[in-house]
């Protein structure tokens, strides 16, 4: 009966190599679409009319999918949960710096230093418009990109490779691969309390997601499982938050970030002014 089972999962192995593109109300596309939410360079700040160099870092909450959800249905049916719950946050450092004709860019980069079996090298990028008043409500357009990779022991964890029921059974760990590939335009307004030092937002946005995830496992035959899984898709995107001037250069701010149809993340972004 082992034997057996390890020739099926070899058999299901070698069926799924190649190029799969499920349709967006598969396991896999509310996978990639949950995953899209945290790694979306969102606000992180208030807008801000006068905006200066600044240097922070943001934590985002990597919401946890169920068995259920993490249960391929198109690419590899009849294969067990992917390894899905690795991190319960992500850090992502953040600079932020003023450009001519009243244009501001954030960037960030998350070097690839593995952490639980997770290597990322992630790139988010921003530029925006302020327009407003000093003393009143500032309103921004912002226009932004995920982009890079995130890879890790997706397919088959240590556990799989000890289970004889598993296509992973005496495998290789995977180290798959996640390009999120995000692109998307938000709106958010903003007002100041107190003074100034507490300025709330909020705003809504569109997401174009065209994630690509790369297996890379090698079964214990000798054979390369590198099956390729793309989806696109498009999210509407709701936030809210607020910034909180700690002291004269330091802000701390908390944020909401939600796609409705798929996850909601919470960030908290400490940022401090750089320069005179």
């Amino acid at each position: 009966m082992g034997l057996v089972a390890l020739i099926l999962g070899w058999a299901t192995s070698a069926a799924a190599q190649g190029d799969c593109f499920p349709g967006p109300g598969s396991n896999e596309a509310r996978t990639l679409a949950t995953f899209a939410v945290p790694l979306a360079f969102g606000r992180g700040s208030a807008p801000d009319l006068l905006p200066g160099f600044t240097a922070g870092l943001e934590l985002a909450y990597l919401p946890k999918l169920s068995d259920a959800t993490a249960t391929p249905t198109i690419c590899r049916p009849g294969k067990g949960p992917e390894n899905t719950n690795l991190l319960f946050a992500i850090p992502r450092p953040r600079i932020g710096l003023p450009l001519p004709f009243g244009l501001s860019l954030q960037a960030s980069w998350v070097p690839p230093i593995r952490v639980n079996g997770v290597k990322a090298n992630l790139f988010g990028i921003s530029v925006e418009k302020a327009f407003g008043r000093l003393d009143g409500l500032v309103a921004a357009v912002r226009a932004h990109a995920t982009f890079g990779s995130v890879r890790g022991p997706i397919t088959c964890d240590e556990a799989a490779l000890l289970d004889p029921i598993s296509e992973c059974f005496r495998g290789t760990r995977s180290d798959d691969r996640l390009s999120p590939n995000i692109m998307g335009v938000d709106l958010a307004v903003g007002g100041s309390l107190a003074g100034g030092r507490l300025r709330p937002y909020g705003g809504a946005g569109y997401n174009r997601l065209q994630p690509r995830f790369q297996v890379n496992f090698t079964n214990q035959f000798g054979d390369l499982d590198d099956t390729r899984v793309e989806v696109d898709l498009n999210r509407l995107v709701l936030f809210g938050g607020a910034t909180w001037q700690v002291a004269e250069r330091l802000g701390l701010t908390g944020e909401l970030y939600v796609a409705p149809s798929d996850a909601v993340t919470g960030r908290v972004v400490f940022r401090t002014a750089v320069g005179p």
